[in-house]
This record gives C-alpha cells, structure tokens and sequence, in this order.
C-alpha cells in the first residue's frame, strides 16, 4: 500500500500500462479504485491490464462499470463482446458487437480498435451462419409459404414490405406482395384463350411497323416530364387495349381473343382513369427502375403471352419470374421493379383488377373519387 494520491496512482498507472508493465498498472490501478468517484476511474485502462493478466473475470467487471457510465462505449463494448465470446456465450457476445458496430457507424471507431471491429463483424457472420443452420434443422420442411416467410424475415432474408401508393391509401388491406391465381376462379377462362392470344400476338408482330408498340412512358404536355430513364423509349412497349378507361378500338378489333380474355377480370371502370390493359413489352437489357404505383386498392396481373429467360419481377424483397401459362397478379403499391436480363423479348397481357378485399360499396366510392379526381378543372 502506497500513500500516493488516487491521481497519481491512476497515472502511473497508465504509464505502467503504456510500458507494457500489466502487472504493476493493474496493482496501482486497483488501490486508486477506493479514493476515486466512479465516473473518474480509467476503467477501459483497468480492463486491459486485468486482461493482460488472464484475469477475465476482473476485466468483464471492471468494463461493466465502465458500461454502467457510458452504455455506448464503443471500446468498452467490443471488449466485452471479445470476453463474452472466449466463454462461448455466442448470443450475448454478437448483442454487444452488434450494438458496438452500430455505435460505431454513428461516433466513429476509436484508433487502434479497428482490427478489434473488423473481427466482430466477422463473428458476428459466422454465428448468423450457424444460427440458420440450427432453425434449417429444427424446422424442417414442408412449411407453409406464410411460415418460410417469418423464417426469412427472422433470419434477416426478406424485409417487411409495405404498401406505399404514391396517390391513395386504402387502410387495413393484407400485405401481400403476390397472389395465387388459383384464389381466382375467372383466371381459368382467361388462361384458355392463351394459345389463340399468343396467336394474336405473332400475327401483330409478323405486321408491325414502329409505331405499333409505344413507349410505355411518355410526356403529357401540360406536366412535367417524367424523371424516367425509359422516357419515350421503346425497349418498355405499350399496345394497349384499354388505356385510361377507353377502349382502344383498332387494337380490339385486331385481337378479339384478348379483349375476350380482359372481359373475364373484374377490371375496375372509371371514365378517364381505368381500365389500363396492354401487352406490355420488355425488349433485352432494359431495367424498369424500383417505383411505386398510385393505389392499393388494385392488384396488376401479368398474364406471359411470350415468355424469355432471366426476366425477373421484384416486388418488395420477394423476386419471380415468368413462367409459361403461369401468371403473375401482385400488389403495385409495393416498390417493385423489372428486368430482362436476357437476350429475348418478353411479353405479358397487363390488367388491373379490384382487390378483392375491397366491398363493393367501397369499389364504387373509390371509383366515385379517382372519376372526380380525374375530373377536377381547378375550380371551386
């Protein structure tokens, strides 16, 4: 025992730790311990010379009370963690690595600690490895698709997607990015006239002229151009059957297995808003860009008329593609995105149908707004 002040042990202290002196740091260390306030005690210092030491268990307590001060201590927290993991408590070990990281990302790692950060990371990987083997072993099988999804979501695979339509929101609707089409009973009908549509299609083609698929995006002169990078660009064509709730006439008449097909869908019909329904055409290497649609109140269907290889449809954190007599019908005001990532075209029949959550009496209040909407000239 030494009469020396609390200061000076804490500083010779450091000195000795700083000459790599453990021993002599942590003895001075420990009586500087009952002359000093809490807040005012070198903890970290201490910690690292008990652990110079292998005196594990003095060190996690002498950083416990440093985390009893500064919770977010970056240092203290990846020591900690490193302490947590040499007893294999893997789970308490990533929860103070994680927390250190995330601390970090914010105030910065502390000189030094940067080969101590890169390893959390790294363990923290290898435990999140493990811990998905172990919930692939316990589970099994056979679960059902809502099941596969929760086990995704708890392993950090999907995401929870949200509808978020850029023009109306309908409350309390499922959020669900796909349907079955077998929860429809009228697609059946629709998927009997495939052949003689697909027929439609090549006998539109073996005529086409330029103008004969449009870009799906375009100007409307009295707005502000589209921030789009398809702007007025083919590869995404449009040959539409209905657009904006009138028929388009010469392209009925041209294809009459399709208009029969669309008369199936419970197609929403507001005069200068709906029903949209074209064959939509996605030309090699283009990329329709994550966005939005307007309402959650509709579903989009893709029926494949063509399809290609490595097309893809995202729809929040879940990614289909087109398969042949096998359509696709999601919600739109999920952010979704497109690409054909091969070397052929694909082609799909594109319509919009009410939700089916959605009443009757509330269809024809919607439709009653979006008409009204559509319809304002600005005055009062």
């Amino acid at each position: 025992m030494t009469t020396a002040s609390p200061e000076n042990l804490i500083s010779e202290g450091i000195a000795a730790l700083k000459a790599r002196h453990p021993a002599r740091a942590a003895e001075l260390l420990r009586e500087a311990i009952s002359g000093t306030a809490p807040d005012r005690m070198p903890w970290p210092a201490l910690a690292q010379a008990e652990l110079a030491l292998g005196n594990h268990v003095a060190a996690e307590a002498a950083l416990d009370r440093q985390l009893a001060l500064s919770p977010r201590d970056v240092g203290a927290l990846l020591a900690k963690g490193q302490l947590r993991q040499r007893v294999r408590d893997d789970r308490a070990a990533v929860s103070f690595f994680t927390t250190a990281l995330a601390q970090a990302g914010v105030s910065g790692i502390p000189r030094g600690m940067e080969g101590m950060a890169a390893a959390a990371q790294a363990f923290i990987g290898e435990v999140e490895r493990a811990f998905q083997h172990h919930l692939d072993r316990v589970m099994g099988s056979g679960l059902s698709p809502a099941m596969e999804e929760a086990l995704g979501l708890l392993r950090g695979t999907r995401e929870i997607d949200l509808q978020r339509p850029s023009l109306f929101y309908y409350p309390g609707l499922p959020q669900r990015r796909f349907y079955d089409p077998a929860e429809f009973g009228w697609m059946k009908a629709v998927l009997d006239l495939l052949p003689a549509m697909q027929a439609e299609l090549a006998a539109v083609m073996a005529e086409e002229t330029e103008d004969t698929f449009a870009p799906y995006v375009t100007a409307n002169g009295d707005r502000p151009v589209p921030n789009n990078a398809l702007l007025g660009d083919p590869s995404w064509g449009a040959y539409y059957f209905w657009k904006d709730g009138a028929a388009v006439a010469a392209n009925a008449a041209r294809c009459p297995a399709t208009v029969a097909a669309l008369a199936y869908a419970p197609m929403p019909m507001i005069p200068g808003r709906a029903p949209n329904a074209l064959w939509s055409r996605l030309k090699p290497g283009t990329h329709i860009a994550p966005h939005t649609g307007m309402l959650n109140t509709r579903l989009i269907c893709h029926v494949p008329i063509r399809t290609a290889p490595r097309c893809t449809l995202r729809v929040g954190s879940e990614t289909r593609t087109w398969e042949p007599g096998v359509p696709l019908i999601f919600d739109d005001s999920m952010e979704h995105e497109a690409r054909n990532a091969g070397g052929e075209t694909r082609t799909v029949l594109l319509f919009e149908i009410w939700r089916p959550e959605v009443s009757g009496v509330d269809r024809a209040a919607i439709a009653r707004l979006l008409e009204g909407i559509a319809g304002y000239d600005g005055t009062a």
